[in-house]
């Protein structure tokens, strides 16, 4: 049950009919409010319910989950893909400590970016690696919240190579447009967290369908956009607040840049050096020249 692809709500829901008195109590109790449900104790959720902690325990257990804390772990994860953003807000004051939300944040994204190290499939990494580096062309899409992370990836990838097109657009017909020509030899990258984007999977769907490779940043392995898929390079992205973390997905996509980077050196070198003496003859960084002059008008 904890693997698969239904959610709480289908199997509760589903399972209604064959549920005694108590259980359909619970049931109603959880479908009703499930932000809540998500963070309090089996013996909380009792007291609400009217029923005693060991019903709530068996009701977890008898929708096939393992106990009650795998059961709040999955309508967790679910609620991602649930909530709209005004409940997100409002479940946000479960999620951290009000007092100290700066604290709580930072806290809770260092959680996240050990989670990405000890959970890091480093083979599905190093053959994204070996798909970028041979690739013809490179395709990078992340449209809403993944926009920033695709923007970013771009930024780097387009120092790097000569060969890469960042997909930007808020139209599902200009996107496939974009990547109309994307064929075998190509590398298609699909970044979408929580709440997944359509367009996205779409897009990757038609990438594989069109024969080129396809990379998945995302944060699970089994959600739809690993689904078009040869790799998926994971990260969390949990809530904090009505926004999601993306500290983990930009930090694994920095290792992403930085493990090509120092693959490629010797041409990297080159193609940064030619850009230090565009960038210093256009005075596109200030070297200190800004502060320099003020203090000579002074």
């Amino acid at each position: 049950m904890e693997g698969n692809k239904f959610t709480i709500f289908s199997v509760i829901e589903s399972s209604l009919p064959q549920m005694s008195k108590g259980q359909k109590a619970i049931a109603q109790f959880i479908l009703i409010n499930y932000e809540r449900a998500a963070h309090l104790t089996a013996a909380r959720i009792g007291v609400e319910a009217d029923v005693s902690e060991s019903t709530v325990v068996r009701f977890a257990t008898e929708l096939g989950f393992l106990g009650f804390p795998a059961f709040q772990k999955k309508l967790r994860e679910d609620l991602k893909v649930k909530l709209t953003s005004v409940e997100r807000l409002n479940t946000s004051a479960y999620l951290t400590d009000s007092t100290n939300i700066p604290k709580s944040v930072l806290l809770s994204d260092l959680d996240r970016l050990k989670t990405t190290v000890e959970t890091m499939d480093y083979d599905a990494f190093n053959m994204a690696v070996e798909m970028i580096m041979s690739a013809n062309r490179i395709f990078i899409l992340g449209v809403r919240s993944s926009a920033p992370l695709a923007s970013f990836l771009g930024f780097y990838f387009n120092l790097m190579f000569d060969n890469v097109r960042l997909v930007h657009t808020t139209s599902v017909s200009e996107m496939f447009e974009q990547i109309l020509s994307a064929t075998k030899g190509d590398v298609v990258i699909g970044i979408s967290f929580p709440r997944y984007s359509k367009r996205t999977i779409k897009a990757m769907q038609y990438s594989k369908d069109s024969g080129a490779s396809v990379i998945a940043i995302t944060d699970k392995a089994e959600n739809p956009v690993s689904k078009s898929a040869m790799c998926s390079l994971l990260a969390p992205s949990d809530m904090a607040s009505f926004v999601d973390s993306l500290v983990a997905p930009l930090s694994l996509i920095n290792a992403l840049i930085v493990d090509i980077g120092m693959r490629n050196r010797v041409h990297i070198a080159e193609t940064f050096e030619k850009l230090e003496r565009i960038w210093d003859e256009y005075g596109v960084y200030d070297k200190g020249e800004i502060e320099q002059e003020a203090a000579f008008e002074l």
